[in-house]
């Protein structure tokens, strides 16, 4: 089977960027497959092109690049037209190409274009993924108002699932939304993965900073930008050290948008218990999420991402840290099931400094909750297990619906 998967964020663990698709398809190669994936340049990603389209090889995946660069430092409308250059270009692929079937991976819900001239025009059956709920996601942030630009988006996002062969979400929450305002019953679930053999290296801190010796590390890795309320964090730092924690360090790695403005929050308060160490490839945030006490996982308390599927918490429980995190949602209720983190409050920074400083005075419950941390990663999100499980989706609804 050939499959094409148009995704515009597409990077291997060189990059600081999630690595769901690579992940998915170098499985999906192995097991006798050809896969070509489609995207573009994400500046958190590795890749790299010259002319309008590039042609790589990644592990037996094929890669077609389209030289369109992203960043979440872009302002929202040339975000827009970003997604739409993108869009727009991928068409040539999804008209060009002889595959059996195409995944289109949202958001944002552009991708769906591409999607819709496989279905409609090539008559393949096309798979669509949802990892972020759009436009709903926008329209709870205030990114895009009431008007003619939110209905349409509205209606081309209904468009792609009755178009779909089989859609796959990423968290129970948002396949939940799909089936209550569409009715649709060919939705999964799929979620981001841990991946185990990555973080269950032997990998270590070689040169410990001065500033991180003997300090017990609370990290947060990933985007630095407008739906991750990460000023949580910084204010739970006030805290800490208000209360004359200097057996705490807070480390920050990732970039993005706001990272500025939670520095200068940081300096503001002359705050000595924090570090932001900026974008690192995935291989080298494997020691320091290995040598953390916890990790953070912090959202904007919106209920559209209480349904979100955050590589950060995978990546943390494939190490073996437990999570501190404010999300009202299916992750509260893992958490609360499985006991792998602490959940707090959104928008209380005293409950997080509580939670911080109860893992870091109480090392037995942190052994337990980072056993159970580990236990879940294996069991419930083993990258291995997920993949052949949405390619048994893949080819099972392929062959009964719009085929």
């Amino acid at each position: 089977m050939h499959i094409v998967y148009f995704y515009q964020y597409f990077g291997t663990p060189k990059g600081g960027w999630s690595t769901r698709v690579y992940e998915l398809t170098r499985r999906w190669v192995k097991e006798g497959h050809k896969v070509t994936v489609v995207t573009s340049l994400y500046d958190k990603s590795d890749l790299k092109a010259s002319g309008l389209f590039s042609t790589q090889n990644v592990e037996g995946i094929d890669i077609k690049v389209v030289n369109v660069t992203l960043s979440n430092k872009h302002n929202f409308a040339y975000r827009v037209l970003t997604f739409l250059h993108f869009a727009i270009l991928s068409l040539y692929f999804a008209l060009k190409l002889d595959y059996d079937v195409a995944i289109a991976s949202s958001g944002p819900i552009t991708i769906g274009l591409p999607g819709l001239a496989a279905r409609y025009i090539r008559k393949k059956p096309m798979i669509f993924e949802v990892r972020d709920l759009w436009p709903e996601g926008a329209v709870q942030l205030g990114l895009l108002k009431p008007g003619m630009k939110q209905t349409f988006a509205f209606w081309f996002e209904k468009k792609c699932y009755e178009a779909a062969s089989a859609i796959i979400a990423l968290s129970e929450g948002m396949a939940e939304s799909i089936r209550s305002r569409f009715g649709y019953d060919y939705v999964h679930v799929i979620p981001n993965a841990s991946d185990n053999k990555l973080f269950g290296s032997a990998a270590v801190l070689q040169e410990t900073p001065a500033w991180a010796a003997g300090k017990k590390l609370f990290v947060y890795t990933g985007t630095l930008g407008l739906m991750d309320n990460c000023s949580q964090i910084v204010e739970g730092a006030r805290v800490l050290q208000e209360r004359e924690r200097d057996d705490i360090q807070v480390v920050f790695i990732g970039d993005g948008k706001e990272r500025e403005q939670l520095e200068t929050l940081a300096t503001r308060y002359q705050l000595k218990n924090i570090k932001f160490l900026g974008l690192m490839p995935k291989e080298k945030v494997v020691p320091w999420l290995k040598a953390a006490d916890a990790a953070f996982l912090v959202f904007k308390n919106l209920p559209v991402l209480d349904t979100c599927s955050p590589n950060k918490m995978f990546d943390a429980y494939a190490a073996g840290v437990p999570v501190i995190q404010t999300t009202q949602g299916w992750i509260k209720e893992l958490i609360e099931k499985e006991r792998c983190g602490i959940n707090v409050s959104p928008d209380q920074p005293g409950e997080m400094a509580d939670a911080v400083i109860h893992i870091a005075d109480h090392p037995a419950l942190r052994e337990e909750l980072a056993a159970n941390a580990k236990k879940v990663a294996m069991e419930l999100f083993d990258r291995d297990l997920l993949a052949a499980e949405m390619l048994t989706i893949i080819t099972q609804t392929t062959k009964s619906r719009h085929g």
